[in-house]
């Protein structure tokens, strides 16, 4: 017999069917950070096939340091909802209000300090990159005007991650949504019509950036005066600190993916030149739409996991759990399968050369080999911050990518070269999955048994009630 958990919160992480609620929060979060990515998707598309292979290159450039500025804004606002969540399940609004305000400062300072710093340095940031000589020019043009937008693009995170834990998580994919759309229409004219190449390319991801941000900006000041949310200019540090311990694991899963493109655009230009790096670019974004689907789905759980943990609702937080497992397993296989089948029609879509498009088409079929097994490691992680793990968070996000890839890059690309980097993928990824296998396991457990003991207290209480409401009647 199941035990049902009965409250009298009303807050849906709370009263709302778990599927549904993994459904409504997963899904705007998988297209949202699916958007969010287009920018140099759709960058690359239009400059790759309107300006050719140094175009590619360049892009291929720069998606460190966009991706590097979006590990840094979702790392606030990961943190910050999550926190947020967590403080709503406790019942404490006034701290629910410190977080957010918070927040604000938190992430402008962060932001600002690292544009800068890469905008005085941006030579030397370039050639680190793995930039060749060649393609350097392009990188400098696109780089120099894309730091420009990163504080639209970082408060359209915040605001819309905010607005989720909120009750509103369709404003996550409205705002993404609205600066991709205006991103493919103004890349048209700019790369296409007039034609600007990369500068075009640029000016077109830090416009559709400032509209999102503005639509974001509305949409949450609106909400924030019926929330009664106040805002404050000081910067409380052990807020701070709470934001960025939650949401540093956020920022690792998304920055190694920029440390390996370094490592690999460094790697291969030795063994491959500029066709090695466009392909590794080509690999990059392709993979990216299928890890945003994990990531969503994680993303999606995390909040509503976040709540009832702080709700102290370990029924609940069991049923998140298992049936997250189950949404990540089945659309991860399902578009895995995709990416088999259609791996050269998605190459060609990037480039036009024949021998990069066949290449590409072999080295991403054996970078994705199990994927399909990568679900569970992403969705731990996710499920440790908003269970308050931050340490054990932490270790699992390093532990793919920069504790087993990284040095399997590095052995292998010396025996084998080239392939040698492709084959990397589905070791560290094999490796991964049976540690996070274990890991879910005992978390799973753990979780079961406290909801096995909370479930029997409740009954022990129905049983309690109607004989303590005959004694009373029978005193009067």
């Amino acid at each position: 017999m199941s035990c049902q958990n009965q409250t009298d919160s009303t807050h849906i992480f709370e009263t709302e069917k778990v599927s549904t609620l993994l459904v409504k929060f997963s899904l705007p979060a998988i297209l949202s950070l699916l958007v969010s990515e287009m920018y140099n998707m759709v960058d690359s598309l239009y400059v790759g096939n309107a300006v050719g292979t140094l175009g590619m290159g360049a892009l291929t450039v720069a998606f460190p340091v966009q991706r590097l500025f979006i590990s840094l804004a979702l790392m606030v606002a990961m943190g910050t909802s999550t926190f947020v969540a967590r403080s709503y399940g406790e019942k404490n609004l006034e701290k629910v209000n410190q977080i957010i305000s918070n927040s604000f400062l938190l992430l402008f300072i962060i932001l600002t300090s690292t544009a800068i710093f890469i905008g005085l340095n941006l030579e030397k940031s370039i050639y680190f990159l793995g930039s060749s000589a060649t393609i350097y020019p392009y990188a400098k043009t696109y780089i120099a005007i894309v730091l420009l937008g990163v504080l639209f693009q970082g408060f359209t995170f915040l605001f819309s991650h905010i607005m989720v834990v909120l009750g509103k998580p369709k404003i996550l994919l409205r705002s993404m949504l609205l600066g991709s759309i205006c991103n493919v229409i103004i890349d048209y004219f700019l790369v296409i019509l007039i034609p600007l190449g990369v500068k075009g390319a640029a000016i077109a991801t830090i416009s559709s950036q400032f509209i999102a941000a503005i639509y974001t900006f509305l949409v949450f000041f609106r909400t924030a005066k019926k929330e009664n949310i106040h805002f404050s200019t000081k910067l409380d540090l052990e807020i701070s600190k709470g934001i960025l311990a939650i949401g540093f694991s956020n920022f690792i899963v998304e920055i190694s993916d920029a440390i390996v493109a370094v490592i690999l655009n460094q790697l291969l230009s030795t063994y491959g030149g500029d066709v090695a790096i466009a392909i590794v670019g080509i690999i990059s974004r392709s993979t990216m739409v299928l890890f945003m689907t994990v990531i969503g789905v994680s993303t999606g759980m995390q909040p509503i996991a976040a709540y009832n943990f702080g709700a102290r609702n370990f029924i609940r937080l069991k049923k998140v759990v298992k049936e997250a497992t189950i949404g990540v397993t089945v659309s991860t296989f399902v578009l895995w399968g995709s990416a088999m089948i259609f791996a050269k029609p998605i190459a060609r879509a990037f480039v036009n050369d024949p021998v990069v498009i066949a290449e590409a088409t072999k080295a991403l079929r054996i970078v994705i080999l199990i994927f399909p097994l990568l679900g569970l490691h992403y969705l731990n992680i996710y499920y440790y911050q908003a269970t308050g793990k931050v340490r054990a968070a932490f270790l699992l996000s390093i532990y793919r990518q920069i504790i087993i890839f990284i040095p399997l890059v590095f052995i292998l690309t010396y025996q084998f070269e080239i392939w040698g980097a492709w084959i990397s993928y589905p070791i560290s990824d094999f490796i991964s999955f049976i540690t996070s296998a274990v890991l879910m396991v005992k978390a799973y457990r753990e979780v079961s048994r406290k909801a096995e003991l909370q479930c029997v207290e409740k009954k022990k209480q129905k049983k309690l009630t109607p004989r303590k409401n005959q004694r009373a009647n029978f005193e009067y």
